[in-house]
C-alpha cells in the first residue's frame, strides 16, 4: 500500500529536501506541500493524505494549532501528524502532542529514520521513539495534587483499561504490554481503541499526556506491576 505523505513547512528548500528523500523510497508518495499551517488543513481535507509531516513553527497558523484543527476534522482515517522541530526539549512539542500529533521528530533526524517514522505512523503506531516522548512529557506535565488511585477523568474506563493506560504511558509496546498482562496483542489493542474512544481522544500519545496530567502516571515514578493478571 502506498503512503501518501502532505509536507507542511514555510521553508521550501526543506520540503524539497523531505520530498527528495521520501520520494526515493518504495511505497512513499508525496501528494502536496503546504508554506503555512492553514494550506496544511485545507489540503488534508482537499487530499486525505494518511500522513503529515507538520513544521512547528510557520507564519499564520501555526503547527500547534493546525494539528488541532487536522486531528478534528471529522473525517476517518484522519492523517497521522507527526510534528517537526529544531530541537526536541521545545514547549511547542509538548503542546502539539496534546493537540493530537502522533510524534515529533526533529529536523536534523536520520534519512532512514524519517522513513521508518512515516511509516510507523502510517500503520497506526502512535508513539514514535517512546522513551524521547515520555521525557518530552515529563518536562512540561503540570502535575496535580495527589489524589485518589483513579483520576477523575479516568472513571469511564475498565479497571483493564487503566492497566494498559498506565503500562502504554511508560512506553511500553502493544506487545510488551500483552506480556506484562497475560494477554493477547490483540486482546489488548481493542483495550486501547475502546479507551480512546471513551476518552474522545485521537490517539495513543494524546492518551499519554492525559495518564501524566490526571496523575495516574506521575515523572521520575518507579515501574511497576498493574494488579493481577487475565481479568477482564
Amino acid at each position: 500500500m502506498t503512503v501518501r505523505v502532505l509536507l507542511a513547512d514555510d521553508q521550501a528548500l526543506v520540503r524539497t529536501g523531505l520530498r527528495l528523500i521520501l520520494e526515493a523510497q518504495e511505497g512513499l508518495d508525496v501528494v502536496g506541500e503546504a508554506e503555512d499551517g492553514a494550506v496544511a488543513v485545507q489540503l488534508c481535507r482537499e487530499l486525505r493524505p494518511d500522513v503529515v509531516l507538520m513544521d512547528l513553527r510557520m507564519p499564520g497558523t501555526d503547527g500547534v494549532e493546525a494539528t488541532r484543527q487536522v486531528t478534528s476534522l471529522g473525517f476517518e482515517p484522519l492523517p497521522k501528524v507527526v510534528v517537526l522541530t529544531t530541537f526536541d526539549r521545545d514547549r511547542h512539542v509538548y503542546d502539539a502532542l496534546r493537540a493530537g500529533a502522533t510524534g515529533f521528530l526533529t529536523k536534523d533526524v536520520a534519512r532512514d529514520v524519517l522513513v521508518d517514522a512515516v511509516r510507523l505512523a502510517a500503520a497506526g503506531e502512535a508513539l514514535l521513539a517512546p522513551a524521547l516522548t515520555r521525557r518530552l512529557i515529563e518536562q512540561f506535565v503540570t502535575m496535580p495534587r495527589p489524589g485518589p488511585e483513579r483520576p477523575a477523568e479516568l472513571e469511564p474506563l475498565t479497571d483493564r483499561e487503566v492497566d494498559v493506560l498506565r503500562l502504554v504511558a511508560r512506553g511500553l509496546s502493544n506487545a510488551e504490554v500483552a506480556e506484562r498482562l497475560v494477554l493477547g496483542e490483540a486482546t489488548v489493542k481493542s483495550h486501547l481503541n475502546r479507551m480512546l474512544a471513551k476518552l474522545s481522544l485521537a490517539n495513543r500519545t494524546q492518551a499519554v499526556v492525559l495518564a501524566y496530567e490526571s496523575g495516574l502516571v506521575r515523572p521520575g515514578e518507579p515501574d511497576v506491576s498493574c494488579r493481577g493478571a487475565r481479568r477482564p
